[in-house]
């Protein structure tokens, strides 16, 4: 049985104060951050909503309150980036899909200096444009979680870094994480399994924490799986930067045989140099891409690549951050390594 305007199979106030053993005045008070109850009381019905799957009814909450009914992104990277990254795409795709059933616009601004987006935050706080922010690419000694808390803006973070290296605190900020080292194990047991010794990255900036967990990653995944020579290059991401590294990493005394890429566009742009060099993929080197996309099954050859979920991650991170604004239960959830699709862009080394 539900209470009035609940649709079947959500779970009811009603259900949380009678896990909790508490009233349904007390659980609103918890909920809400108000205050009213005792924190052993708010604790106990944190845990209830929690362990019931309670999530807010969004649009009944809304009535009657100054809420923007928006959430707003800050992206640091630049529009001729996204234009190619399908990785961007997707996860934009997936924010914009739950924000859309609970009827919350997406404001999104675009910025070239990371500086901005602080002041960004602010001005939307001032102005009541948004209710919350989501999060992504956080870098070492990232000021933005420290700065929403104190101006007062929930947040939600999509994807996170190598805890060692954070050195800033994530309280109060919903993360939606993936295995990052299940994904980089992944990957460099079938390089090894196709009798690969000598594997190079070329990775993303090396200021992004996610950068940095991938290097740990796939460093404890060679030591894991033994007898692997790995070294990494950095790169802004861009087809021109994958290809300038590329062509540096093949021009080598002792090329690797296999380079693994941590965006597909710069995989495919390695087909390009391959060409140019008048070499081959994958009878010369072979070609890992890290995020699979349509791009890396129109190449010639198919690329293989890890078929990863970032539009149910933006997702399920866009939900955590309504659940935040309209019932404040924070969300912790990393979900499972992504899944290593081969192609024919790989294959033993030639020696084999």
């Amino acid at each position: 049985m539900t209470t009035s305007g609940e649709p079947a199979g959500r779970v009811t106030i009603r259900q949380v104060a009678t896990h909790a053993g508490v009233s349904e005045a007390a659980v609103s008070y918890a909920l809400n951050g108000r205050p009213g109850v005792s924190e052993q009381t708010r604790a106990r019905v944190l845990a209830a909503a929690r362990e019931l799957g309670w999530t807010p009814n969004i649009a009944a909450r809304s009535l009657g309150t100054a809420r923007a009914n928006a959430v707003g992104m800050v992206l640091v990277r630049p529009p001729r980036v996204m234009v190619v990254d399908s990785f961007f795409t997707q996860m934009l795709s997936g924010v914009e899909a739950e924000l859309n059933r609970n009827d919350v616009a997406l404001v999104l601004h675009l910025v070239d200096d990371f500086e901005e987006t602080i002041g960004v935050y602010q001005r939307w706080y001032r102005g009541r444009h948004v209710d919350g922010v989501i999060l992504t690419d956080l870098r070492s000694n990232d000021p933005r979680p420290l700065a929403l808390r104190e101006i007062g803006l929930p947040a939600a973070l999509i994807g996170g870094g190598h805890p060692s290296r954070a050195t800033f605190d994530l309280s109060g900020v919903s993360n939606v994480d993936v295995d990052t080292e299940g994904t980089a194990l992944n990957i460099i047991s079938y390089l090894k399994a196709l009798r690969h010794r000598s594997v190079a990255r070329v990775a993303g900036p090396l200021e992004l924490l996610h950068t940095v967990r991938r290097d740990v990653a796939y460093t404890d995944a060679v030591a894991a799986v033994g007898d692997i020579e790995y070294r990494a290059v950095y790169t802004n991401y861009s087809a021109a930067d994958g290809m300038r590294a590329t062509r540096e990493l093949l021009s080598r005394a002792d090329p690797p045989t296999a380079l693994v890429f941590d965006n597909d566009v710069m995989a495919a742009a390695s087909l390009k140099v391959a060409h140019e060099m008048g070499l081959a993929v994958p009878d010369d080197f072979s070609v890992v891409a890290w995020d699979d996309s349509d791009l890396c099954q129109l190449t010639v050859p198919e690329i293989t690549a890890v078929v990863q979920v970032p539009a149910l991650q933006a997702e399920l991170t866009a939900r955590a951050l309504l659940t935040a604004i309209y019932g404040g239960v924070e969300t912790r959830l990393t979900l499972p390594p992504g899944t290593l699709t081969a192609r024919q862009s790989t294959r033993p080394p030639r020696a084999h």
